[in-house]
């Protein structure tokens, strides 16, 4: 098991658990379509090189308001990987 997923640091530094998730399956897939990692790979496998980028906060997980709907008087928020 990966050591930073052990401690509450890590879920705390995203927001929760939920968000932690999210944040590491859309990275995971951006690396699967090609992405290249922000962190030098050193033999690590992606799922480590996500936590690693995480950790070094070279990604986080932002809400963005949808640009059609900000003209309405309901607003949605959707969720970015920046």
């Amino acid at each position: 098991m990966i050591e930073a997923l052990k401690s509450d640091e890590i879920v705390e530094k995203v927001g929760g658990k939920f968000k932690l998730c999210a944040l590491i399956q859309r990275r995971l897939l951006q690396l699967m379509d090609g992405a290249r990692p922000l962190v030098a790979r050193n033999g690590m496998t992606d799922l480590e090189l996500v936590i690693e980028e995480i950790e070094q906060d070279k990604i986080t997980l932002e809400y963005v308001e949808d640009q059609e709907s900000s003209s309405s008087t309901e607003s949605t928020q959707s969720e970015a990987l920046l």
